[in-house]
């Protein structure tokens, strides 16, 4: 971690009260289905954020949920605070996507894809892993947020850029040319939050599983590597990065059948 990016980090402000509320609620294993209704409920704006979010086409649901207590039944906890933390997060961050040649709403529709996919995979068959894996998928691109400030800061727009095409990978490119990548910025900032160590584990180890300080860990790493493959910053599902997540998918012996549902439903 560079001293310019950790100062960066450090500098942030801590999470709202709503966001400690809500990670109190979740990791308390007493905690049932009703408190976390209570707690979203006691603030409107973020309710409505998260109703915007679950009632996306990318979810397929055919009717529109229309109450929180719904969104929580549907989805689940796990993923319900993943909509949470994403609303809350990101409202903490001024955004300037420029330097990787995306604006707001493009970055915030690959936050939102990349979430799909992951529901749409893991809801059935690893429903548990959603606690880790929704508040990852949702937010493990916010590390871009302060590369990106950096790149402007030091005035290494064009170099940047000529190194995304020049190397043809984003991580390769931001260690190139500022010396750390998105998801150890990322895991570093949910650190500094003191968000749990799995979640901070999952998000630093994404690009390498095998390498998660928890073995509990690899699995998960491993499906958001495949996601951030399948859907990569433009957004845009190909057959070549389909093929790239596939190839995550054998090695890891992920379940095949189940991406392939999924993605078809966000392409």
């Amino acid at each position: 971690m560079t001293e310019e990016i950790l100062k960066k980090i450090k500098q942030l402000p801590p999470l709202p009260e709503s966001a400690m509320q809500i990670e109190a609620v979740y990791q308390n294993p007493d905690s049932s289905f009703n408190d976390m209704v209570k707690i979203l409920e006691k603030d409107p704006l973020l309710t409505a954020d998260i109703l915007k979010a679950a009632n996306s086409p990318l979810y397929g649901f055919s009717r529109e949920i229309n109450a929180i207590s719904q969104a929580v039944g549907l989805f689940g906890m796990g993923t319900v605070r993943g909509f949470a933390l994403a609303s809350i997060v990101k409202k903490s961050f001024s955004l300037d996507l420029s330097p990787y040649g995306i604006n707001n709403d493009m970055f915030s529709a690959l936050s939102k894809k990349q979430h799909a996919l992951v529901t749409a995979w893991c809801i059935r068959k690893e429903n548990k892993l959603l606690g880790v894996l929704s508040p990852a998928a949702f937010l493990v691109e916010i590390g871009k947020v302060l590369i990106a400030q950096q790149i402007i800061t030091d005035g290494k727009q064009e170099e940047f850029r000529n190194a995304l095409a020049e190397l043809g990978d984003v991580e390769a490119a931001e260690r190139q040319v500022v010396g750390v990548d998105t998801p150890e910025v990322s895991a570093t900032i949910f650190k500094q939050w003191k968000f749990e160590e799995g979640l901070v584990d999952v998000l630093g180890s994404c690009m390498n599983p095998e390498k998660a300080d928890n073995s509990d860990d690899v699995r998960p790493a491993a499906i958001l590597n495949a996601v951030r493959l399948a859907v990569p910053i433009n957004g845009v599902v190909t057959d070549a990065s389909i093929e790239a997540a596939k190839e995550v998918i054998a090695k890891f012996e992920l379940n095949l059948e189940t991406f392939e549902t999924a993605i078809e439903n966000i392409k």
